[in-house]
């Protein structure tokens, strides 16, 4: 049976797929917490994973380790830049990732990051 968004979306920590213009894929281990119906996952204006999603929503997503190692399928999924929902997106990662998560935020914020970051939000292909 093929893995569906649900399955993948609630891995502890999901390899995140990205694309160049190319097609090339640029995977990155990352975090993320359950919003609604799609994942919230918090991380620099200035990364080459929003670069490359500002050219391509499409993403794909599968669970991975904690250094990025594949351990599933991966989805097909849409990602979206939101500037507007950083502080939702540090609020979800606190509750999903306990005092790690917590601890996260407190240094992130420390360097600027409500100001420097944003929000992705990650949806199944409908």
């Amino acid at each position: 049976m093929a893995l569906t968004f649900a399955d993948v979306a609630g891995a502890k920590y999901l390899l995140l797929t990205t694309f160049t213009k190319d097609g090339r894929p640029k995977p990155t281990a990352i975090w993320a917490a359950p919003d609604g119906d799609a994942l919230i996952v918090i991380t620099e204006e200035s990364s080459w994973k929003v670069k490359r999603i500002r050219n391509t929503p499409r993403v794909t997503i599968a669970v991975c380790d904690a250094r990025g190692n594949p351990k599933s399928e991966a989805v097909e999924a849409l990602a979206s830049i939101n500037k507007d929902r950083v502080k939702d997106a540090y609020d979800a990662i606190g509750r999903r990732y306990g005092l790690v998560g917590k601890v996260f935020n407190f240094f992130s914020k420390l360097r600027s990051g409500e100001q420097r970051n944003v929000a992705l939000e990650i949806r199944r292909v409908p």
